[in-house]
Order: structure tokens, then C-alpha cells, then sequence
């Protein structure tokens, strides 16, 4: 093994067997045709079906919806840059010579989906058995910090993290119209989600709050009126 791939197994707290997984879980798109995409798509599954797994377990008496929002959570790419950046995954990126001198090996999305990568590469050396133990390693600390009373969240951040549970497009945002003075303005928002065949449409006094009011009526509109959903 190299050098480079034995540093990030002390890292990973998982050594491959087939260095060539480990070598193409960290191949991004701009370096090469083979690259990390697929181990990615696996990768994704399993992560959500392992954290699921725990959370069910974990809160035995946890509505549906709860559980969701507490997986998007831990499941989401934020998430998921951090626990690559606590690896210092971006050392051992393998990018192409244009994501390199942008900066890609810093890039939220890389780190994210190259930890999924990860995880689908650490499922065909060793097993469902195996990958779930490091996964949870890794989370142990979020996930024992996660709680069912959670403060409520405002209607952006519950629609965005609903979109994610369904493993669907986040929902877009466009200003119609701003009028008024500087300091009387009047935004009229559109919020459009793929479930949904009508778009929202909401005024406020600022971008944001147009924004929250969108959210909070499609919120209404897919029946989901507040946190116990």
C-alpha cells in the first residue's frame, strides 16, 4: 500500500483490501471517465440506510417525519463536508488539473460526495457488517447529540430539509417583482418544488421573509403543519 492510501486508512479507521476501490472512490469526474460517481450512488443508499437504522432504534418512539428530518440532517452534504474535512479528505482527491487550481479539494460537494464514495467502496471490500461499524464511528458524537427537541425551525430550513428526505430537488426560489422605496420595499417571491404542479407565490418585506412566507404555504400545501409532522 502507499503511503498516501495508508495515511488515509489510519484516518478512515479502515484499511482496504482492493487498494484499486479505495483508489477509485477518491477519482473525481474532471480527473477521469472512471471515476467515483457510481461507489458515490451506493455509497448514498447505504448511508441512509445505516443512519435510518440507527435513528430508528435510537428513538423508538419517533414519528416518521422526525426521523426523516433527523436523518436529512445527518445525512446532508454539510454534514458530510465536515466529517471529510475532520479526515482531511482533500488531501488525497484525485482532480483533474481545472478542479485542482479552483480550488476543488476545498469545494463542499467534492468532500461530500467523495465521503459516500467512500462508504460505497467500504461496502463492496468488506460488507454491509463492516461499513456500518465505521459509519458509525464516525458519527457517534452527532448522533448522540441529536435530540427529539429540537427548537423549531424556521419554514425554509423545514421545507429544504423535507426535500432532502424525499431525496428530491431542493426548493427554488425567484423574485418576481421588487417595488417601492429602498426602505419600503415589497418582494413578491415564487417558491417551486418538482411535487408540487403550482408554484407559490409570496410577499414580504424583505427577500427573506417573502422566502419564509413562500416556504411556510408550500409547507401547508404538502399538508405538513409544524414539527411533529
Amino acid at each position: 500500500m502507499n503511503n498516501s492510501l495508508l495515511k488515509l486508512s489510519q484516518r478512515l479507521g479502515y484499511t482496504f483490501r482492493d487498494e484499486q476501490l479505495a483508489t477509485l472512490a477518491l477519482t473525481h469526474r474532471s480527473k477521469a471517465g472512471h471515476n467515483n460517481e457510481r461507489l458515490e450512488f451506493l455509497g448514498d443508499s447505504i448511508l441512509n440506510f445505516v443512519v435510518g437504522e440507527d435513528l430508528f432504534r435510537r428513538f423508538p418512539t419517533a414519528k416518521e417525519g422526525k426521523l426523516s428530518r433527523l436523518r436529512a440532517k445527518m445525512v446532508k452534504g454539510e454534514t458530510l463536508a465536515f466529517v471529510a474535512r475532520e479526515f482531511e479528505l482533500g488531501d488525497f482527491l484525485l482532480l483533474g488539473s481545472g478542479e485542482m487550481k479552483s480550488g476543488g479539494h476545498r469545494r463542499d460537494s467534492i468532500l461530500a460526495d467523495t465521503v459516500e464514495a467512500l462508504i460505497g467502496a467500504m461496502y463492496l471490500d468488506a460488507g454491509l457488517e463492516v461499513v456500518r461499524e465505521r459509519i458509525l464511528a464516525w458519527y457517534a458524537d452527532r448522533l448522540d447529540a441529536l435530540t427529539l427537541e429540537d427548537p423549531i425551525k424556521d419554514p425554509k430550513t423545514r421545507l429544504q430539509e423535507y426535500q432532502q428526505a424525499q431525496r428530491s430537488s431542493l426548493p427554488k426560489y425567484t423574485i418576481l417583482s421588487v417595488e417601492g422605496p429602498t426602505n419600503e420595499q415589497v418582494f413578491t417571491i415564487e417558491c417551486v418544488i418538482p411535487e408540487e404542479a403550482d408554484a407559490v407565490v409570496a410577499i414580504g418585506g424583505s427577500r427573506r421573509a417573502a422566502e419564509q412566507a413562500a416556504a411556510q404555504q408550500m409547507l401547508l400545501n404538502l399538508g405538513i403543519h409544524g414539527e411533529e409532522e
